[in-house]
């Protein structure tokens, strides 16, 4: 028997987090992520991601899969892990462990998730909305998020997050958009650029508008009906598709410690 982790197995943050389609939101999380200046500054500054932008993405969220379904042990020590990272990431007028910053990456994360299983699953109540939300604050504030910091209900929340696009921080620059193209478009061995055109015109179509605006994503008519086409057809593949490959951890399987190097 698995031993009690931060969330039951009924919990909607491990319903919503177990879809693997989730995964076609992580474009999104990124470039939402880098459209905060200092975030950008950060990221590129402490760590690969020009040599390698999917490392981060697949580390973000082994580290969200061990504290979503890990046990508290496990949990615990995956937060611990990006804390004792952060602490070492700082520039001249920023620093990882800023609450501030560390609110916006957090907010990237959870508003992606909604956003993206409610587009390629199924929408949900507004009551599950705003549960996840809530239970959401969990994982922030074992990552240095002070409890007062956060939006109290998730309208508020939503208010946040526009307020941070539409009147600053946020805001997309060069180096924002210097790393969008990796994230885009990463120079991967087994597949040539092109084969990621599908992937560019997902992340396109789950971005809030100003910021597919701003990093200067195509979104004519093609890319419009391509994604409306997504919309359509990935939900009934989702709900045909067997558990085995639909859902990750399968019940009762053991998530270890993602370790981030």
């Amino acid at each position: 028997m698995m031993k009690p982790g931060l969330y039951t197995d009924d919990s909607i943050t491990r319903r919503v987090n177990r879809e693997n389609v989730l995964l076609l939101g992580g474009g999104r999380a990124l470039l939402m992520q880098l459209a905060h200046p200092k975030v950008a500054a950060g990221v590129d500054e402490h760590s690969d991601f020009r040599s390698h932008p999917v490392r981060r993405l697949r580390r973000t969220i082994l580290i969200t899969m061990a504290m979503v379904f890990g046990d508290r042990d496990t949990a615990l020590a995956a937060a611990r892990t990006v804390n004792q990272v952060h602490a070492r990431v700082r520039g001249h007028d920023y620093r990882a462990l800023d609450p501030d910053l560390l609110l916006w990456v957090h907010a990237t994360l959870m508003d992606t998730a909604l956003v993206t299983y409610e587009t390629f699953v199924q929408p949900l109540l507004p009551r599950e909305r705003e549960d996840f939300y809530q239970e959401f604050k969990i994982l922030g504030e074992l990552l240095g998020i002070p409890r007062d910091r956060f939006p109290e209900t998730l309208r508020d929340f939503d208010r946040y997050v526009d307020a941070m696009i539409s009147r600053g921080p946020v805001r997309v620059d060069e180096r924002a958009r210097d790393l969008a193209r990796l994230v885009l478009r990463p120079r991967l061995r087994l597949l040539p650029g092109p084969a990621m055109i599908p992937f560019e015109v997902v992340t396109a179509g789950l971005l809030p508008p100003a910021l597919r605006s701003q990093y200067g994503l195509s979104w004519g008519p093609g890319q419009q009906r391509a994604f409306r086409l997504a919309m359509r057809t990935v939900p009934r593949l989702v709900a045909l598709t067997p558990p085995v490959l639909r859902v990750w951890p399968l019940p009762g399987h053991n998530v270890e410690l993602a370790v981030i190097s």
